[in-house]
């Protein structure tokens, strides 16, 4: 932690971590780790993440659609398109269902074809360069920036040639509860192993007044 961090920034960082630090892989039942599954998970999360749709309906859709056996892009091709649009159903993901189904199944389509399955390919063809991850990314289909940004604030936990990434949507929530809206001091006042958390936690306080309220001080 950065000895310029103010002790009361320091103890509203800690409160922050506590109350909404969990992150969205992890909520979503997600054991994130460079292996193929679980990034092609977090994938997959981040897709229906980035849907205008709330987020706890997003990984309840997650959840089921990992509960039916669909983690890996060739589990996804092998189930059909009313398969997943029942296991998003089962999430409460109704109004994007069936045209997320189409996508999810051309997204694992294009990831078999084209990356084996496996994630770490793509990471390797942008070689280091977050513009040119961002680029493949958004290649699957419905991962459009705002999924981009969703699916680097969770695998710099594993990825970390993306560390620190604290997007607008992040910095947004460190307005909200008082800290400073700057990626490189708020990355000061963790550890490296908690920015994906620090990430998710801003992140909720920046969609949830209510929770924001118990972070911010006074």
């Amino acid at each position: 932690m950065s000895g310029g961090a103010t002790g009361t920034q320091a103890g509203q960082v800690r409160r922050l971590l506590e109350v909404a630090g969990q992150t969205y892989a992890a909520q979503a039942g997600v054991r994130l780790a460079d292996t193929p599954a679980p990034l092609y998970q977090l994938l997959v999360l981040s897709v229906l993440l980035s849907t205008r749709i709330k987020a706890h309906i997003a990984v309840a859709a997650a959840r089921e659609l990992f509960a039916a056996g669909y983690r890996t892009p060739a589990a996804m091709r092998r189930a059909s398109w009313q398969d997943r649009v029942d296991a998003l159903g089962r999430g409460h993901y109704v109004r994007y269902d069936e045209s997320t189904a189409t996508a999810l199944g051309e997204g694992a389509l294009l990831l078999a074809d084209e990356y084996g399955g496996d994630l770490r390919r793509l990471r390797r063809a942008a070689g280091g360069d977050q513009r040119d991850l961002a680029r493949l990314l958004q290649r699957v289909p419905r991962m459009g920036p705002t999924g981009v940004a969703i699916f680097c604030r969770e695998v710099q936990a594993v990825w970390p040639e993306l560390r620190p990434y604290l997007d607008r949507k992040a910095l947004d929530g460190a307005r909200r509860v008082g800290l400073p809206a700057d990626t490189e001091e708020l990355a000061s006042q963790v550890s490296a192993d908690e920015l994906a958390s620090l990430a998710a936690a801003l992140v909720r306080v920046a969609l949830d007044p209510a929770l924001a309220r118990q972070v911010a001080p006074g």
